[in-house]
Parts: structure tokens; C-alpha cells; sequence
């Protein structure tokens, strides 16, 4: 494949967008290469502008389960936007996606909406610190939460500790109140209780955590952190930006059976447009502006485009469940498919499906962790990345990034996936 015009194009505009791209990870900075830049999108395909497709495992990191230009998506979308893009008012479509979601959740009386992941969260944390009182919150090592500043933090020295900065301009005051846990390390979240004095406010999670490879939290963990936050009058928060609607039709909690008090949503409830929302038990909920007394606001939130996409969608997978069953099998196979694909060239891998989210690791241990997800070989995974993108496969950038199944993705752009494995573990190992 060539890429001539995406290495001009991501040249031209280095010179004038910091590091030539909006979101870092598309830097390709983990892999090998430059970053091909995208034309169009096509069912389960992308087009880049130097005319090359590629099946596409991204989906835009995850919302686009009908895949790209869905007629029935696109229909809705075209119908709202000729109406007006943007009203800074009440419109039906929110009620309309909100009673959706609150229907599926059984953690949700009420929900708010926003127009990214992180200002889902960072509204999120704001209500659970107003709520119980409290300024400390814990999360985990591996789990990102959008870049809001006390969630962009990085480990201290010591058992149970409180945050410092991972990146400049985050000002320490704002982290001090972070205090960071291992994954599926309940010990480790009691040190941390423990170390707070005034007490903590909520507990972020992602229960199918996304952003150190796929690393689901196991049930007994989940369980003993519900029973923690229990005993502590703490908040559980679970984030599932990545995994609502993805994993299952209620997320991580069509999995799991335990109940957080509060949930985030983003990216897939939009179909592919800018949303995101918190929601949670109504007595929580109750002391959000206007209801109550901490303050959220956003002029875009509720957007009208994004509510009609993010209800097209909603309502095509209500309408069909067996979708997901769909999905989790193509995603089985594929990860079998890679795992043999690994195995005929002796290269130690391990694999995880949750519906449709899939990930691999080039490690011979299981992952249960942040520390476990850095041990696999990221040089192998950049030189398997830049192979299999120039046999037409578009996976994720980083070996810390889940992979999504669309329902445009066919058995046999599995088989041509599976195939190409073999051929760029083949070539790599030669």
C-alpha cells in the first residue's frame, strides 16, 4: 500500500495543529508509521485519501455498532439536522434517549447530558463529591476517565497513594484528592480508605476497563468493592464510556450483578456523534443544578443531532438483541483466530472478548492488571500493527486500546483478518 498523500497530508499539518493531530493516540506515536488520513467511511471499511481500504476494527473506538453511514443512522441524523443543528433548548429527543437509558439501567432514576466522556465524568465526580461531602476519590491504575486535571494523575511512592501530576499544567492541589488503587487489588482499595482522612467520596471504575487493552474486572472484586463503598457511605461510580451498549445492551451491567450509584456514558450512545451522559439514583441526581446546589451546565448538551443518532441506534439494538450474540461470536472467532495465528509461529498471546470489545496481548501471562497489561511486548505489537495495516486491517494504535466488532463486519473479513495475522506474524517472525 502507499501512503504518500497521508504522509503529505500529516505533514501540512503538523505545521498547524500540535503534533499534526486532535487526540494523541492518532499520532500513531506506539506504532510504526503514519497515520493514514481518512476520506470516508463505508459499512465496515475506511478509505484513506491515498485510496487504500481497510476493514476497520476501531469504529471510531467503539461507537459505531452498525458500522459507518448506516441508512437508518444517516436518515435520522439528515432529518434532524435540516431542522437546526443547535437550539441552547429543551427539545424531546433528550427525554426521549433519557427515558431509553434509563429503562436499560437499573442504577439510573435520572441522567444528565453532556457532550464528551470526560465532561461525564468530571460532572460526575463533581455530583458525588457534593453529594456525600467529601473531596477524596479513588480510581485505578490503567483506567482513563478523560482528561479532566485530578484524573490525570500517576502514582506515588508508598502502599496507598495519593496522586501526582502526569502531565504539566495539572496543578498538585488538584490531585492531592486522587487516590489511586489497583485493578482487581480490593486490598489495595482498603489502603487507600484507609488513607483518607475525611473520608471518600466515590469510587471510579471501569468495569471493562478499555485503555490498558481489554481487562475486565472480575465479579469478586466488583462485589467487595460494592460492600466497601457500602460500609464507607462512598459513591461507586461506574464509567463505562467505552463498554455501554458495547459489551452488552446495559453495558458491563448485563454482565455483572452488581449495581453501582452512578454511571457514565459517552461516544456510543451517540452513534458516532460528540455525547456523553451521567445518570444515577435519584436522590444522587436530586442535587444537580437546577434540583439542587452543584453546578453543570453546557450550551451543546442535549445536542438535537446527537440525540436522533444516538436513538436510531439505541432503538435498532433493542429492536434486535440478538445483535450482540452476533457480535461476541465474530469477536470469539477472531480472537481464536489470531491466538492460532500466534501459536503456529511460537509468539506467546492471551485475548479477551466482552461482546463485541475484543483485545490481545503479546504476553504469556493473563492480564488482570495495569502492570500486567505493560509487560506485553509493545515493540511486537508495533511491528504487528504496521503489518496488518498494510495488508488492509485498521486496528487500534497502541496495545493499550481495545478493538470493536460492527455488525457490517463479515464472516468472511474475519477469515481475510485471520489470514492476515498469519501472514504478519509469519513475516515478523522470519
Amino acid at each position: 500500500m502507499g501512503y504518500a498523500k497521508s504522509e503529505a497530508a500529516y505533514e501540512e499539518a503538523y505545521r498547524y495543529i500540535p503534533g499534526g493531530v486532535d487526540s494523541p493516540v492518532r499520532a500513531f506515536g506506539a506504532v510504526e508509521g503514519t497515520p493514514p488520513f481518512i476520506e470516508r467511511g463505508e459499512g465496515a471499511y475506511l478509505y484513506d485519501i491515498d485510496g487504500n481500504r481497510y476493514i476497520d476494527y476501531v469504529q471510531s473506538w467503539g461507537p459505531l455498532i452498525f458500522g459507518h453511514c448506516d441508512p437508518d443512522i444517516e436518515a435520522a441524523v439528515i432529518e434532524t439536522a435540516k431542522k437546526g443543528l443547535s437550539f441552547g433548548a429543551p427539545t424531546e429527543l433528550e427525554t426521549a434517549l433519557a427515558k431509553e437509558i434509563v429503562s436499560l439501567f437499573d442504577s439510573v432514576d435520572k441522567v444528565r447530558f453532556v457532550s464528551s466522556g470526560t465532561e461525564a465524568v468530571m460532572s460526575a465526580i463533581r455530583l458525588a463529591r457534593g453529594f456525600t461531602q467529601r473531596d477524596d476519590i479513588v480510581k485505578f491504575e490503567g483506567c482513563y476517565h478523560g482528561h479532566s486535571d485530578s484524573l490525570l494523575v500517576q502514582a506515588g511512592s508508598g502502599a496507598a497513594t495519593f496522586g501526582n501530576p502526569s502531565s504539566p499544567g495539572v496543578p498538585a492541589d488538584l490531585t492531592k484528592h486522587t487516590l489511586l488503587a489497583r485493578y482487581n487489588d480490593i486490598e489495595s482499595v482498603k489502603r487507600c480508605f484507609d488513607a483518607s482522612e475525611k473520608g471518600v467520596a466515590c469510587v471510579i471504575i471501569e468495569p471493562i476497563a478499555g485503555n490498558m487493552g481489554l481487562v475486565p474486572a472480575e465479579e469478586s472484586f466488583l462485589k467487595a468493592l460494592r460492600e466497601l463503598c457500602d460500609e464507607y457511605g462512598t459513591v461507586l461510580i461506574f464509567d463505562e464510556v467505552m463498554s455501554g451498549f458495547r459489551a452488552s445492551l446495559k453495558g458491563a451491567q448485563g454482565i455483572t450483578s452488581v449495581k453501582p450509584d452512578m454511571v457514565t456514558l459517552g461516544k456510543v450512545i451517540g452513534a458516532g456523534m460528540p455525547v456523553g451522559a451521567f445518570g444515577g439514583r435519584k436522590e444522587i441526581m436530586a442535587k444537580l443544578s437546577p434540583e439542587g446546589p452543584v453546578y453543570q451546565a453546557g450550551t451543546l448538551s442535549g445536542n438535537p443531532v446527537a440525540m436522533a443518532a444516538g436513538l436510531a441506534s439505541l432503538r435498532k439494538l433493542k429492536a434486535d438483541p440478538s445483535i450482540y450474540v452476533m457480535l461476541g461470536e465474530k469477536a470469539k472467532r477472531l480472537m481464536e483466530g489470531f491466538k492460532k495465528a500466534a501459536e503456529a509461529v511460537e509468539v506467546p498471546m492471551v485475548t479477551e472478548v466482552r461482546g463485541s470489545m475484543f483485545g490481545f496481548f503479546f504476553s504469556d501471562k493473563s492480564v488482570k492488571n495495569f502492570d500486567d497489561a505493560k509487560e506485553n511486548d509493545q515493540a511486537l505489537f508495533a511491528k504487528f500493527h504496521r503489518g496488518m495495516l498494510d495488508r488492509g486491517i485498521y486496528l487500534a494504535c497502541s496495545s493499550f486500546e481495545t478493538g470493536f466488532i460492527s455488525t457490517a463486519i463479515s464472516d468472511e473479513m474475519i477469515d481475510e483478518t485471520i489470514k492476515a495475522a498469519y501472514e504478519t506474524l509469519g513475516e515478523i517472525r522470519n
